[in-house]
């Protein structure tokens, strides 16, 4: 794998259709993708000199999203605020490079504004996972 560009890396919105169509959340500079798996304890007394055990594939996994940039007021942010405000988990797709990419649905968990009064105006958002992600290598 060669060193990439963090601007290859694409959060994409899809709409309502069946497959869906999706287009990039506009104006993101930060993005970072967390990918989580809660362990679950199973340690007992009778375990080998006191070493924690883990139940395989017992937890809960999770995958967070957030990004940060420019307000560009494109056709993805008017997606992105109605899925907010109408709390739907729509399919996402989030594209690694030399990588794969995840695919399912998210909730947007978090949606902020910001601007200085002699700076740009910037936005934020969180998604939440809320379902099964699919991977795809690249």
């Amino acid at each position: 794998m060669s060193v990439q560009s963090g601007r290859d890396i694409l959060i994409r919105i899809g709409d309502s259709a069946d497959p869906p169509v999706f287009t990039s959340a506009a104006g993101l500079r930060l993005k970072t993708i967390s990918l989580n798996a809660r362990t679950v304890d199973v340690t007992h007394a009778e375990s080998v000199q006191g070493w924690r055990e883990l139940l395989a594939g017992g937890g809960v996994k999770t995958c967070g999203v957030s990004g940060s940039g420019v307000f560009v007021d494109a056709a993805a942010d008017a997606q992105i605020r109605q899925a907010f405000f109408d709390q739907a988990a729509l399919a996402w797709q989030l594209v690694i490079p030399d990588f794969g990419t995840l695919t399912g649905p998210f909730l947007v968990a978090a949606l902020d504004y910001a601007g200085r009064h002699d700076g740009e105006a910037t936005w934020s958002m969180s998604l939440a996972s809320a379902g099964p992600i699919a991977f795809a290598a690249l």
